[in-house]
């Protein structure tokens, strides 16, 4: 039964990528020279995403950007999440833990992946993504759709044709506009091989002069942030290695003279301006960056320090939309989505009583 389950999805997820070569802009496709566009993200989609990111992926579609970006924490992992429990099909016949961990990224690519319909999807990774019995070389094989897209594939051609593997981390190009997905998912990276890898992308913008912007994005927040009680401040590696790269996008930005944002999940809210620290205003400067960890997860109360950010909230579900102009200059919108904004089929599948537990209860913030 299993194997036929995982087929099924497969053979959703590979309809949903015909679909997006035959409706939609391949993302890294040009855009026409001199007009904005535009581009989503958020992450951290456990314990209820199945039931915000059918609302996020019906409010993203409204603004037609040119594809959505996903932070990690598909799934809980280390145990059940509330919204699979809450399926009609669980209810009468309760889960073992192994039956959820079988099928929990079959149920995050057919619930929340599948909702997005044709629009590009790019995925990043997460701690939980690394929770026993999940490995990289599975999370590969399960999401090899969009590890190894044509974008992606091809970029990493570009870089190295010797280079024939697929990686957790990677980046593409959209116009002028350069995007690196980091893999900081366990303590130990970002490991030498992933940082000479970033540094070499790096490099090659900066001498590139088509290049105005990076973005780059993550699941933990680069160390010393307002967030760094639960970031890479947490282990030694994600010191050193988080500081060794904020520093090597500061030179970008001020040597390179390139527009910089740096996007990241994990805490499970909403922040502006989260590298407003006293540590970085003293070792170089703030570069501008964003905590968006806002698509399903249990909420947290935010850091006793979240009065330096520019702007901060928590116990709310979203994205954030990015609105880039054609120099590379990027806005950012938080889309606040409510619990009236869920789309009805949602509503009634999982019946009215746990849509609101998830928009009242899924907190740790009260």
């Amino acid at each position: 039964m299993r194997r036929v389950t995982k087929r099924v999805a497969r053979i959703a997820a590979a309809l949903v990528a015909l679909s997006v070569i035959c409706f939609w802009p391949e993302a890294g496709a040009q855009t026409a020279a001199g007009q904005s566009w535009q581009f989503a993200v958020s992450g951290d989609s456990r314990n209820c995403g199945d039931v915000v990111m059918p609302s996020i992926a019906a409010d993203v579609s409204k603004h037609r950007p040119r594809f959505y970006w996903q932070l990690g924490d598909f799934r809980a992992i280390y145990t059940f999440d509330e919204d699979i429990l809450h399926q009609p099909e669980h209810l009468g016949h309760p889960m073992t833990i192994l039956d959820y961990e079988n099928s929990a990224w079959e149920d995050f690519i057919t619930n929340q992946l599948l909702p997005f319909g044709h629009l590009p999807v790019f995925l990043g990774v997460g701690n939980h993504e690394f929770y026993p019995p999940k490995t990289r070389d599975e999370l590969l094989e399960q999401f090899a759709d969009w590890f190894n897209t044509p974008v992606i594939r091809a970029q990493r051609e570009r870089d190295n044709p010797h280079d024939h593997r697929m990686h957790v981390y990677y980046h593409w190009r959209e116009r002028n506009v350069d995007f690196i997905s980091l893999d900081n998912g366990t303590p130990d990276q970002f490991d030498l091989a992933q940082l000479r890898w970033v540094e070499g992308v790096l490099k090659r913008d900066e001498a590139d002069p088509e290049v105005a912007a990076i973005v780059v994005g993550m699941h933990e927040a680069l160390p010393d942030s307002i967030s760094e009680d639960h970031s890479m401040s947490q282990s030694p590696a994600g010191i050193e290695s988080g500081r060794r790269v904020y520093q090597d996008l500061l030179h970008a930005q001020t040597d390179g003279h390139k527009h910089i944002y740096v996007l990241a999940s994990h805490s499970h809210y909403y922040m502006a301006n989260i590298f407003n620290t006293s540590y970085l205003r003293s070792n170089g400067g703030v570069l501008p960056g964003w905590i968006i960890g806002t698509a399903g997860a249990v909420r947290y109360p935010l850091p006793p320090n979240a009065k330096d950010a520019a702007a901060a909230q928590t116990n709310v579900y979203g994205y954030l939309l990015a609105n880039v102009q054609p120099d590379g200059l990027i806005d950012f919108q938080f889309r606040q989505l409510n619990e009236s904004d869920e789309p009805a089929e949602i509503v009634s599948r999982y019946k009215q009583e746990f849509v609101h537990w998830c928009f009242a209860e899924n907190t740790q913030a009260k």
